[in-house]
């Protein structure tokens, strides 16, 4: 039987078994993690793991929903939820981001946490899988506010988390400063400084040169790799124009691509013969969105989705490509800078089209590579330079993806199959390695 019919025989159960029958009585935190579970049921039956094996690595190790008590400016008290799951630590610490996003719920943290798992063993660096999130508007907090719900949801995740348990990162909504709270408020309980608690923190920190931009430049690697020829003048549409699409933007266009279209979250900008990034990117950050740019014309999300360019990057969040768009989708290539853009539904529809997908876990695993570049520096009490981490960078990603794209070509399948295939069977071959206890 094809890998393409197993993925298909697992998505029609989980549909029969699991999925109500409207898409819209699930979150969608809860459909992603429906999607990272039909992920890993094809890759354990390709693997042939028993099922006991695929229960456990389908079960996070540790799950903790917090509440964060907040104080706002005006003397008013707020609570809201906070997460932070553990989802496999047989490879090493946990290793995962904090997202600050009103619609995060338990079920998307696990989500992440699994994907983690796969991305950290796929481009064989030693860490398990983890994420956080908080259920909160970031743009609707002061900075002090901002500051009080960071330090407050540490102190609750505080058991957790540490250099050699659990090593905190950027995600959606945070950033630096996010992480300079965090090991600050980590710090003072433990009595003495503690940089290697997280990583992405600013400079003076101990954050790492080239970390910023590692999931952007991933992307970018990610997608010459995938093109296999020179990237001159190929067209791309960025969908999701933060801080990792800005700068793969930026960075695809510095190497010869056409940027012909990005969006945000309250809309987007297109020129056919390609947009300024450069400029795009000083207005977004003065106006604080995309749209009303001059140097293009408006366009929606959906318009964007379904343009006819040579490459499509979603780097915003999950499930953006479903079984309605994706029809129309006509990107001959997609490299998924954010994590589970892509449903498996769409996946199928994809695969019949003949459209080369290069899975997140593989094309966004830029960030986690610097971040462990980073946390290898503060353990160390050592900086690299700019140009080292690069090298360090690049050649991880180059390994990871041969190897994927070898697989796939071995044995007929997706990326998206092959990078799961290994990612699940190196966490597997660890657990087998180390045995159960008692």
């Amino acid at each position: 039987m094809r890998v393409d019919d197993e993925y298909k025989g697992v998505l029609n159960t989980m549909t029969i078994m699991d999925l109500p029958t409207t898409a819209s009585v699930k979150s969608s935190g809860e459909q992603a993690l429906d999607a990272a579970r039909a992920q890993l049921a094809g890759a354990a039956r390709f693997l042939g793991l028993d099922d006991g094996l695929h229960r456990m690595l389908a079960t996070p190790r540790r799950s903790l929903t917090v509440a964060v008590p907040v104080r706002r400016e005006d003397g008013r008290m707020e609570v809201v939820q906070g997460y932070r799951v553990q989802h496999n630590v047989s490879r090493g610490p946990a290793k995962g981001g904090i997202r600050f996003h009103p619609a995060t719920d338990l079920a998307e943290v696990t989500a992440l946490a699994m994907w983690m798992t796969w991305k950290c063993a796929l481009v064989g660096i030693p860490y398990g899988g983890a994420k956080g999130g908080v259920a909160v508007d970031p743009g609707s907090l002061t900075t002090r506010e901002l500051e009080r719900v960071t330090r407050r949801y540490v102190n609750e995740i505080l058991p957790l988390i540490g250099p050699e348990k659990d090593i905190p990162a950027p995600d959606v909504g945070t950033d630096e400063q996010t992480m300079a709270w965090i090991m600050d408020t980590y710090s003072v309980n433990a009595g003495y400084s503690v940089p290697g608690v997280v990583t992405g923190k600013p400079m003076t920190l101990g954050g790492s040169l080239g970390r910023a931009g590692a999931t952007s430049r991933g992307v970018q690697l990610a997608t010459q790799m995938a093109l296999g020829s020179d990237p001159a003048g190929k067209t791309v549409a960025v969908q999701g124009f933060g801080k990792v699409g800005a700068l793969a933007a930026q960075y695809l266009a510095d190497a010869g691509m056409t940027v012909v279209a990005v969006s945000d979250a309250s809309g987007g900008v297109h020129r056919a013969a390609g947009l300024d990034v450069t400029a795009l990117r000083a207005w977004a950050r003065e106006n604080g969105s995309v749209p009303g740019f001059p140097g293009g014309d408006p366009l929606t999300n959906d318009e964007l989705l379904a343009l006819d360019v040579d490459v499509l990057i979603p780097a915003a969040l999950e499930g953006v490509l479903h079984a309605g768009n994706t029809p129309g989708v006509k990107a001959r290539l997609i490299v998924e800078g954010a994590n589970g853009p892509t449903t498996p539904e769409a996946d199928l529809i994809l695969a019949d089209k003949g459209t080369t997908v290069v899975p997140d876990i593989l094309a966004n695993a830029g960030g986690v590579i610097v971040s462990y570049l980073e946390w290898v520096q503060n353990m160390q009490a050592y900086s690299w330079s700019a140009a080292e981490v690069e090298v360090r960078l690049a050649d991880l990603m180059e390994t990871a993806y041969g190897a994927v794209r070898d697989l796939s070509a071995e044995r007929d399948i997706s990326l998206r199959q092959a990078a799961h295939a290994i990612g699940v069977g190196r966490v597997a071959e660890a657990h087998g390695a180390r045995g159960l206890y008692p």
